[in-house]
């Protein structure tokens, strides 16, 4: 049933007065300088084993389509219209009379573009999911009207090494007016990806943005137990641990009754981490371990390179030394029996 009580649709009410335009998650690729990409506000839950992916996009300023790219952990089984409230909900309960809630939301030479793997219309977004390096990706793009930023190819190879999986957001601002939909409107997707390992991007916020320029988020975790996260918490990282405790029944009830969050557990821990880093120290993901009891993949985090064919990075340096020294060693003891024969001759 999707109703809400009367106090929670007035402090809604209250709230989105105050809150101003939401703004698209992902790094802003769009063809326009005209486009702002302000503070994102994304929510992550994950539960058996299923990552519930939910942000909302929106763009201050631009016309034509313009767009956002969002790396992703794995194949999504599904990209959907997202809830009326959740992320409104999910900032009320941390924050009822806090500051205003502004949501926010590679270019190279390839063979060919990226694998389309799925293409949905949600009202003025054309969301395609993509497979491909960071040069097939950057191909797609730039062949889909998008102007790439300079560093578009460092980070979209950090993400590909690690996972090939995108999802572009072109939204079409003409379309949107002719729809009523004003730019500061903002369209909420809700993404369904099975993944072992959870993690949210990060890097990708401080695409196109240089030096000292600051890059705000804040990221809402709905999870079993309490979570452990990397790279961690303070200003060494940036990430702030602004709220940590059980999540309320009514949180709870009021997220499971907004669309397509059946999902939502009986019981859950309801994290908030504030993302405030310099664009060009935000060089990492936040991996998270749902189960609060190990560590968070570095890897995931983009801390350290994916190991080669399943190996750990140092046993493969150590395997590659061993193999040279195998090697000197038959060199050597071919040399020794050449000469061997020589003199005996």
């Amino acid at each position: 049933m999707r109703r809400l009580g009367a106090a929670f649709l007035a402090a809604i009410s209250t709230l989105l007065i105050a809150a101003g335009p939401i703004l698209a998650c992902g790094g802003l690729i769009g063809p326009n300088g005209a486009v702002n990409l302000l503070r994102t506000t994304t929510f992550v839950g994950y539960h058996e084993g299923i990552e519930h992916y939910v942000t909302a996009f929106q763009f201050a300023g631009g016309e034509g389509a313009f767009g956002s790219l969002i790396p992703l952990p794995g194949v999504p089984t599904d990209v959907v219209k997202g809830g009326d409230w959740t992320l409104q909900r999910l900032v009320l309960e941390t924050e009822p009379l806090g500051r205003s809630a502004v949501f926010a939301a590679a270019a190279e030479d390839a063979a060919g573009e990226a694998q389309v793997l799925m293409k949905k219309r949600i009202d003025a977004l054309d969301i395609t999911v993509l497979r491909g390096g960071a040069a097939e990706v950057g191909l797609w793009a730039k062949n889909h009207g998008f102007r790439l930023p300079p560093d578009a190819p460092e980070v979209l190879r950090f993400y590909a090494e690690r996972s090939p999986i995108f999802l572009a957001a072109a939204f079409d601002a003409d379309a949107a007016l002719e729809r009523g939909q004003a730019i500061g409107d903002g369209t909420p997707i809700h993404i369904t990806i099975p993944t072992p390992s959870p993690w949210v991007p990060l890097r990708i916020l401080a695409l196109g943005r240089t030096g000292e320029e600051r890059v705000e988020a804040d990221v809402y975790m709905l999870t079993d137990r309490t979570p452990t996260v990397l790279p961690g918490y303070g200003e060494r990282t940036g990430l702030f641990l602004d709220h940590s405790a059980p999540a309320s029944d009514a949180l709870l009830a009021d997220l499971r009754s907004d669309r397509d969050m059946e999902w939502i557990p009986e019981v859950g821990w309801l994290t908030k981490v504030r993302i405030d880093a310099a664009a060009v120290d935000l060089r990492f993901d936040m991996a998270i371990d749902a189960s609060g009891q190990g560590a968070p993949s570095r890897v995931a985090a983009g801390l350290e390179p994916l190991p080669f064919m399943g190996i750990a990075s140092d046993t493969v340096l150590g395997l590659a030394l061993v193999g040279l020294i195998v090697a000197q060693l038959v060199w050597f003891a071919r040399l020794l029996t050449t000469r061997s024969r020589i003199a005996l001759a």
